[in-house]
């Protein structure tokens, strides 16, 4: 790493923070000017490496593929075209110049073909009335709320930054088409890999300072220097952003190492740093600005007096916030207050809901819809029950088999696990029948996902033949398979040891002995679980990992630089918890990732996928295709014409922000709870956006490569 030394500035060093000075001076100076320079310089040289070693590689391999034959030569040829991909990404980066690039307008090619996204249809419901407070609860406090740096990213940083900040750009709920945030307009470049941005005129920050082009640079900045702990932050900025460039005021442009499907989402993600705010930054920065909230472009921040530590935080509509009028904006974030308190223990939480001290409550776990909220406030019709279909794509939730562990290598083996599985009578015993039967890896996203694959049925008969296939064609006295020398079939999974879980893997283990198969139980603390799945010690592991649209991935999960190192040795601390390593899953995996077409993505998508049930090193579990939620009835949802409860592509429909707090009816049904009198008793369905089970996904994509971002 190039470091920058200077003694009155302050060390601003881009390696890691033990190769600092023990000692240095502490300035106040913001110090951007110096480091975007020497910034520039480290980028260079890094790019300049990337490029050698890529190039003393490729003619490796392509010495050694004269006279590979086979399987070898099958993937080494993979690795080579991977390689050329790869050079070819740093001869373009290299030609771009600077990472931080200051232009004039006139560098701004002329015949760029302008969009707004003003087509697409409103979001949220016209009566929606602004004012009220918001009361829900977190279940911890959150140990800092700085955007970024050491501990910022916990269970809360959504709630905070994530749902409020307007980027410059994000996507439609309903269509996944692009609409303004930041940005009052974009365009991209005749190859696709850099995005054009025009900031909104009237954007601004919360203390009232203009959004500006080079508030991104600086953006970078504050996330990248050593002065913060941010590991995934440095390699983000230099691994995917290729440049970010400022013209004006008002323009700037974000270019990305490889043209893709979604350049414009990706690109138009970036965020700003108000530089006023920013004025202190320097060594001190985590504790200096641990609990000061930054002036936000989004409708709430949170004022001094909001936070109670340990106790509550309140999140303070924004006075006079710049895209109050907005469209896409201004039917939502309706609350004045939104104030976020600790219950640590769920089952209080639940009760402050039933007395009223909490506004609203998710309730699609089985027991609390049909147990928990048989209570007078439902049958009095003070509180509504409502169950909401979503189009939000399925969370891969299930059994990951580690591949590098025998009998796990053995493919008849992994497909009789599958038929061992008996997930349906943990769906109709736990959950009451009320969720799915998970069908794939990466299911629900939309045209990217095949609706064809399904998953194994539980079958004793199907289980007991791909074990005997397998070479287990004996039985002890305990009724499991053996192979001739005596081995037990035998597997382990891990998993994270809470009462739900202990139960399901319970009934799991029962019926795995029906079909010969010992199934033993490693619950272990959520931690420890993890760390054990990271290390890759596992031989199954229960998991599920968050999905974010538009695209399923698979390279975290599949490519073989995730699996082993150089050496070939298992490579720790990577989600590839399956350690899957082959040449043909590595390129179409890169496709997903790099695809300019949606036929492209679609072609490589639906091949992964069908590769991972093939190998059956997934096995599929449960998928939830709705939330239920209970609200006070002065808490309001959409039911307009563009939508109907909430927009479909959410994980929990609070994230969108367009509900409200009818104060008249808070008053009214408190007055009722006092004098007795009661309202009917509502408990809807909203299917208005629920793709039938039976049926074939929408395959509607967007009819352009800078439009599409579906989940």
């Amino acid at each position: 790493m190039v470091r920058f030394l200077t003694v009155v500035l302050g060390a601003l060093a881009l390696g890691t923070s033990s190769c600092r000075r023990a000692e240095r001076e502490v300035t106040r100076s913001f110090e951007f000017d110096e480091f975007v320079p020497v910034y520039n310089q480290y980028i260079s040289g890094w790019l300049k490496e990337q490029q050698a070693a890529t190039d003393k590689e490729i003619t490796r391999v392509e010495g050694e593929l004269a006279t590979a034959e086979g399987d070898a030569k099958t993937r080494m040829e993979s690795h080579l075209a991977t390689l050329k991909l790869e050079k070819d990404k740093w001869n373009f980066r290299l030609a771009l110049g600077d990472y931080l690039k200051t232009g004039t307008p006139a560098d701004v090619p002329a015949g760029l073909e302008w969009k707004d996204g003003l087509d697409q249809p409103e979001i949220g419901d016209p009566a929606a009335k602004k004012g009220g407070v918001f009361r829900r609860y977190i279940e911890t406090f959150p140990p800092t709320i700085r955007p970024f740096g050491d501990n910022s990213n916990n269970s809360f940083r959504g709630d905070l930054y994530d749902y409020i900040d307007l980027p410059l750009v994000s996507l439609h709920p309903e269509t996944m088409q692009v609409i303004p945030g930041l940005a009052k307009q974009w365009a991209s470049s005749a190859d696709g890999r850099t995005i054009y941005f025009r900031i909104d005129p009237e954007a601004r920050y919360s203390d009232g300072e203009p959004v500006r082009a080079r508030d991104f640079q600086i953006g970078a900045y504050v996330r990248v220097s050593d002065y913060i702990v941010n590991p995934y932050q440095k390699q983000y900025y230099r691994e995917n952003i290729a440049q970010i460039a400022v013209y004006d005021d008002l323009t700037l442009s974000v270019s990305l190492p490889e043209a893709n499907l979604f350049a414009v989402m990706n690109a138009g993600s970036a965020l700003p740093a108000p530089p006023k705010f920013y004025a202190e930054y320097g060594p001190d920065y985590s504790e200096r600005y641990q609990w000061r909230f930054p002036p936000t472009t989004g409708a709430y921040e949170v004022l001094p007096d909001g936070i109670v530590k340990g106790a509550s935080v309140t999140q303070t509509r924004v006075k006079d916030w710049w895209a109050r009028d907005r469209k896409f904006y201004r039917y939502r974030f309706n609350p004045d207050k939104i104030v976020s308190t600790v219950v640590r223990d769920e089952s209080k939480a639940f009760e402050l809901f039933r007395a009223g001290e909490l506004d609203t409550y998710l309730l699609t776990r089985p027991e609390l819809w049909y147990e928990k909220t048989e209570i007078e406030p439902v049958y009095n019709g003070y509180i509504d029950r409502v169950t909401f279909y979503n189009r939000y794509p399925k969370v891969p939730r299930g059994l990951y088999l580690n591949v590098s562990k025998a009998p796990l290598d053995n493919r008849d083996v992994r497909i009789g696990i599958h038929h061992a599985m008996h997930w349906q009578k943990v769906i109709d015993v736990m959950f009451r029948g009320d969720y799915q039967r998970l069908n794939a890896f990466q299911e629900g996203f939309g045209p990217f996902s095949d609706p064809s694959i399904k998953a194994r049925p539980y079958s004793i008969d199907l289980a007991r033949k791909s074990f005997r296939d397998a070479g287990y064609t004996g039985e002890d006295r305990e009724g499991y398979l053996t192979k001739p020398d005596g081995t037990r079939l035998s597997v382990s999974v891990t998993y994270p040891a809470m009462p739900l879980l202990d139960r399901m893997l319970a009934i799991l283990r029962e019926d795995a002995k029906s079909c010969g198969l010992e199934l033993r139980l490693d619950g272990l603390e959520f931690t420890v679980a993890y760390k054990k799945g990271m290390q890759k010690q596992h031989e199954m592991a229960f998991s599920s990992w968050l999905v974010t649209p538009p695209l399923p991935d698979y390279y975290q999960y599949l490519h073989s630089s995730t699996a082993r190192d150089e050496k070939g040795n298992l490579k720790p601390q990577t989600n590839n918890f399956f350690v899957w390593s082959r040449p043909d899953t590595d390129v179409l995996s890169e496709r997903v990732r790099t695809g300019a077409t949606v036929e492209e993505v679609k072609e490589a998508a639906w091949k992964l996928q069908n590769i991972m049930h093939d190998e059956a090193i997934f096995v599929p579990g449960y998928s939830v295709d709705f939330v239920r939620v209970g609200s006070w009835r002065w808490v309001k949802w959409p039911d307009s014409e563009n939508t109907r409860f909430c927009p479909p592509v959410v994980f929990d429909p609070h994230e969108v922000f367009v509900f409200w707090v009818d104060e008249d009816i808070k008053e009214e049904t408190q007055a009722a709870r006092r004098s007795g009198k009661t309202f009917p008793e509502s408990t809807r369905t909203v299917d208005t956006y629920r793709i039938p089970v039976a049926s074939t996904p929408p395959t509607e994509v967007p009819a352009t490569p800078d439009e599409p971002e579906s989940p």
